[in-house]
């Protein structure tokens, strides 16, 4: 599988606007690199070491915070890892939130190797069988900034494959502190410590 978007101004284009009713839960690696890189934010809940947890965390903010927009921005591998998540989430339908998967079709913190989505897993029939109300192909500009337009002014559960390439950019570390972030994190929504 060729990707046509480049996976870090694809991020940024995503952020760009970003308002504070926007928590955002990258997936591990990649995504929190680019996420960190567009800009870190105290709204952004980096996960490290919770392979295919970002969907499940997405789904609990998005329960448990219905007045904000939440978007999980993971990679293929992890969305792989957790599908079962999607069926989950389909069922309880919150309109807050928003599953967008970077896809390059390779599992790219194990070494490239081809994951099932480069061999013909299509994620988007995949969360459109769960009952997710909005599925997106996103392949160009246009429909990425379409899906950055959505994102702004969420309205119902809404899942968007983007269709990224392999490139291995700078990696941009945020803080890996878990406590240090489930603080701030918290902080940012008002709650206490």
């Amino acid at each position: 599988m060729t990707g046509t978007l480049d996976r870090r101004a694809a991020m940024a284009t995503l952020m760009q606007g970003r308002d504070d009713d926007l928590l955002v839960v990258p997936g591990l690696g990649s995504t929190t690199w680019d996420l960190a890189a567009a800009g870190d934010n105290d709204r952004n809940f980096y996960l490290w070491g919770a392979m295919g947890g970002a969907a499940m965390i997405g789904l609990g903010l998005a329960l448990a915070q219905p007045k904000k927009r939440v978007a999980v921005i993971t990679g293929d591998g992890e969305m792989l890892m957790g599908m079962g998540a999607l069926a989950t989430i389909g069922l309880q339908r919150p309109a807050n939130l928003a599953v967008i998967v970077f896809d390059n079709g390779v599992y790219g913190e194990t070494g490239g190797q081809p994951s099932h989505t480069g061999a013909g897993v299509d994620l988007v029939t995949v969360a459109r069988c769960c009952g997710f109300s909005t599925c997106l192909e996103v392949a160009d500009l246009a429909d990425l900034a379409d899906l950055a337009a959505r994102l702004q002014d969420l309205n119902g559960l809404l899942f968007a494959r983007v269709a990224i390439g392999p490139e291995e950019p700078p990696r941009v570390l945020p803080e890996r502190d878990g406590a240090v972030l489930k603080r701030r994190f918290r902080a940012a929504l008002g709650l206490a410590p």
